[in-house]
């Protein structure tokens, strides 16, 4: 059993029947990564501000959003992922304590 795992859970099983993946860019450091290890950061312009919205026409109003992708070290680096704890934390009430 492993000491740590990861506080994510993958849900994708890499075969050989899948094929060549595709790669993508990671937004931040530009590493060239499998699509299916990246993690999803959608980026844009919001305003949120409601005394701004109010005073400008909706329709005059860009309102982007950008998807990203993040390679596991960047996501791990800016927060987008949060450190999980190890296994033997976490179940660490459920040990068994010397009866005495």
């Amino acid at each position: 059993m492993p000491i740590s795992s990861a506080p994510y859970t993958r849900k994708y099983a890499h075969t050989k029947t899948r094929g060549a993946e595709t790669n993508v860019t990671c937004g931040f450091c530009g590493r060239l990564v499998p699509r299916y290890k990246t993690f999803v950061k959608y980026r844009g312009f919001r305003i949120t501000d409601p005394g701004i919205l109010k005073s400008v026409d909706p329709m005059y109003v860009s309102v982007y959003s950008q998807k990203v992708y993040a390679c596991p070290s960047c996501a791990r680096h800016r927060g987008i992922i949060k450190p999980g704890k190890s296994i033997r934390k976490k179940h660490h009430h459920t040990m068994a304590r010397p009866m005495g």
